[in-house]
């Protein structure tokens, strides 16, 4: 039993002394007398997120704070405590886990790897697909009787899923023993949640269904001194007709150049090797801000600090211009590995995705990206059995896979998200049909991509070690800067430096080699 409980049940025996008969029937009344009050705010106090007002775009300026900081009657909370998240979804999910971890060790929790072991577990969701969100309610039927043999363990759903008004709903009403609930956009309130989590009597659900502002000096916890995430700017605008991403992260805020440079300087001293720029749209980074600075002029500021590689992640083609490919073409630390979506081959069917380009303006971009990198390594994402969409045009998204020529290939059978135009679409593909064309493009894709490694065998690569490969711990992994897994035998020192590797062997997704000391030629 908690403090809390304790005090309840002394009441109890002051109020009703006859009727005591045990502390555990004493700690029943309690439980019931909760979910009594949690019925009660449910009905009178509980907010949903909205959707509909996710959408609504605020003409309001997004402010811009430095002073965060932890209450000083938190800091010690943690102390003797422990904590795990666990990340579904994409790299921004990383980097929002990194600042939580970063929050908590403050307030004096240690993470852990193990259930059993945490005072408090959060599940940093993802909403982009069906599947993810089963996952994830999955792992909640799990932590339930963790949550039965330590009632003062604090559950909490964070993350695009709780921006959502029904999944809210669903773990209100079906998961009472969450403890904590809030979304992308008030991570920076985690210390006064977990307070409330811990002493308040009902289960915290703090959602903003509007943006925040940005909030410059939140601590992180990064993994090593290898690579690390920078965002750049948050949300989207872009409201492709299938995704609940701009519903779920809010509209395009833009960090200040300043703030972004000194981290990345902050990070090269550190000794850092890599830095990936994220945006849900990385390439319209800078179009909310009152200057005529975009991410080809913020690249060129970086491509003069010292820390050998920079990449960015997502972009869309339809803000890819041509000031970005001038930059990138100076090479150096700037690496051409770029991955640029598509989700379709078809200009019909991206119409009515609402992407916003044609089959024809994204071979344009191909054309001038690789005119400028003949080198350049082009990854994309493609979605197939999108509503409607008929063998002919899933045609096209072949041909334009081999046109272009991916060298890798994120790819997903359509996935209706509730609260998306897409999710109201009719949709006549069916499932076997589906899956059928996943199946072909995967082929495709993975037959372009054992002939893109095949190229790597007997050149020398520069590889960045990140540590022991994951089926051996004798062999050591790293990436090329195309982003090339490469799994060959060296010395543990080598790890978290750039090493240069002969490649004898080229699989489907991986090379292996040996360390070498000749200078590199092929990356």
């Amino acid at each position: 039993m908690n403090e809390q409980q304790r005090k309840q049940m002394s009441q109890i025996r002051e109020a009703n002394p006859a009727d005591v008969k045990s502390d555990q029937d004493n700690l029943s009344r309690i439980k019931e007398k909760k979910s009594e009050d949690f019925i009660k705010y449910f009905e009178t106090s509980y907010q949903p997120p909205s959707l509909k007002d996710a959408k609504k775009r605020g003409k309001e300026d997004v402010e811009v704070h430095y002073d965060f900081t932890i209450p000083e009657e938190m800091i010690g909370l943690g102390s003797g405590k422990k904590f795990m998240i666990r990340t579904y979804g994409c790299q921004m999910n990383e980097h929002d886990t990194e600042i939580m971890a970063g929050i908590l060790e403050e307030m004096g929790y240690v993470s852990t790897n193990e259930t059993k072991e945490a005072d408090i577990i959060l599940l940093n969701t993802c909403a982009i697909r069906e599947n993810a969100e089963n996952k994830v309610f999955g792992e909640i039927g799990h932590l339930k009787p963790l949550k039965t043999e330590n009632p003062d363990l604090i559950i909490g759903v964070c993350g695009c899923m709780s921006q959502e008004e029904s999944v809210v709903n669903r773990i209100l009403q079906k998961h009472q023993f969450v403890d904590l609930i809030f979304g992308t956009h008030n991570i920076h309130r985690l210390p006064q949640l977990v307070k409330e989590a811990m002493f308040g009597k009902e289960m915290v659900v703090e959602v903003w269904s509007k943006e925040g502002d940005i909030i410059e000096n939140l601590p992180r916890s990064r993994k090593g001194k290898i690579k690390a995430w920078v965002n750049i700017m948050y949300g989207c605008d872009k409201f492709c007709t299938y995704c609940i991403v701009p519903y779920t992260r809010g509209k395009e805020r833009s960090r200040l150049p300043e703030d972004i440079i000194q981290e990345v300087r902050h990070l090269a001293a550190q000794g850092y090797k890599e830095i990936t720029l994220l945006g849900q749209n990385v390439n319209a980074y800078g179009k909310d801000l009152d200057m005529d600075y975009g991410l080809g002029d913020l690249m060129n500021d970086i491509h003069k600090i010292d820390i050998p590689r920079v990449r960015f992640t997502t972009s869309h083609p339809r803000d890819f211009d041509d000031r970005l490919i001038e930059v990138l073409a100076q090479g150096g630390n700037l690496l051409d590995h770029i991955h640029l979506p598509v989700q379709s081959g078809s200009s019909d069917v991206l119409k009515i995705m609402a992407r916003k380009y044609t089959r024809e303006s994204y071979l344009e971009l191909v054309d001038k990206i690789r005119t400028a990198m003949p080198n350049a390594t082009l990854t994309t994402d493609i979605i197939v059995g999108f509503p409607n969409e008929t063998d002919e045009q899933f045609e096209e998204t072949l041909s334009l896979v081999e046109e272009v020529g991916f060298e890798a290939a994120y790819t997903f059978i359509y996935s209706p998200r509730e609260g998306t135009p897409a999710a109201r679409m009719k949709d006549n593909v069916p499932m076997e049909v589906k899956k059928e064309r996943l199946q072909r493009l995967n082929e495709l894709v993975n037959k372009q991509s054992a002939e893109a490694m095949k190229k790597y065998e007997g050149q020398i690569v520069d590889v960045l070690v990140e540590g022991e490969s994951k089926k051996n711990p004798d062999v050591l992994a790293g990436y090329t800067e195309r982003n090339k897994l490469v799994n060959f035998i060296g010395p543990k020192s080598a790890i978290g430096e750039i090493v240069k590797v002969k490649i004898n062997n080229a699989k489907t997704w991986s090379l292996d080699g040996e360390m070498v000391e000749e200078a590199a030629e092929v990356n």
